[in-house]
């Protein structure tokens, strides 16, 4: 397992638990805060991954435990945080990174007049619902403590309208408005909520269900030379848990390599000025 370099002194001694942290963004977080010296419950569906991925950072000295949750079940989201409280002692942030991408799912997401009243409902219970369920029970604890933060991972997708997946879009949107309305709830008791909308990251999922021709239409409208990285994710929330981040709140931060911070023709007029900038060829 690579690990990332420690960055944040004051993460060490913090709770945290990280939904979906078995693979990609969750597991992306969970290596960057336990590697900054935070005690992580990697919390997920997949209880065999969550178990391993704890495993291996409790090999590098780190503090991991692991609990599987289906995040569509309010008593195990419960039992989750219960679960935390009861490894560590107490909660001091909350990483929600849930999102319901399953094949069968993502292949009827496709046009509002083609939607499946059940599968948005059932996307709605993972995605949105799940976040705010886990919530309910972080936030007093959190508070108890002396305050903390609620990271919800949401996507560019809930921001910009695209031709299919309208309920994954649906349902990040949602999360946006979530962290904000905790962040408006409970700041003043100390507990801030911010949304992460990531744009392209290369997860395990991604790279399975993505060509590589996807990816290079997809850059060509980004600003960096490179797609995201789970640890980018992680990196970031961890920036927000930590006391250096605690005046960071009720706000998405997009987290896209530039891809949204442009005119939409972009991609078309930088390669309009390449075409120009090339020598007339010889005669």
């Amino acid at each position: 397992m690579d690990l990332p370099v420690p960055f944040l002194s004051s993460l060490r001694g913090k709770s945290v638990i990280v939904t979906g942290a078995a693979s990609g963004i969750g597991l992306g977080s969970a290596k960057v805060l336990a590697a900054n010296g935070a005690s992580v419950l990697l919390a997920d569906i997949n209880i065999d991954g969550a178990k391993t991925a704890a495993a291996n950072l409790r090999e590098h000295g780190f503090v991991a435990e692991a609990v599987g949750v289906d995040m569509a079940r309010e008593d195990q989201i419960a039992a989750m945080v219960a679960s935390a409280i009861d490894k560590f002692g107490r909660l001091d942030a909350l990483h929600n990174n849930v999102a319901l991408l399953a094949r069968e799912v993502v292949g009827r997401d496709l046009t509002i007049t083609d939607l499946d009243a059940d599968i948005f409902r059932q996307c709605l219970d993972v995605n949105m619902v799940g976040a705010a369920v886990a919530a309910k029970y972080a936030i007093p604890h959190i508070i108890a403590q002396g305050g903390g933060a609620v990271i919800n991972t949401a996507s560019i997708a809930g921001i910009r309208g695209e031709i299919v997946r309208p309920i994954y879009g649906s349902s990040k949107a949602g999360l946006i408005g979530l962290s904000r309305s905790i962040a408006a709830q409970y700041g003043k008791k100390g507990v801030r909520a911010v949304t992460i909308s990531p744009g392209l990251i290369i997860t395990p999922s991604v790279a399975k269900a993505v060509s590589q021709g996807q990816v290079d239409r997809l850059m060509r409208h980004a600003l960096v030379t490179r797609a995201g990285k789970p640890e980018d994710v992680g990196n970031l929330a961890a920036f927000l848990i930590a006391d250096e981040g605690s005046y960071l709140t009720g706000i998405d931060i997009v987290l896209d390599g530039g891809f949204l911070a442009h005119w939409p023709t972009y991609a078309e007029e930088l390669e309009a000025l390449h075409e120009v900038s090339q020598p007339l060829p010889a005669k």
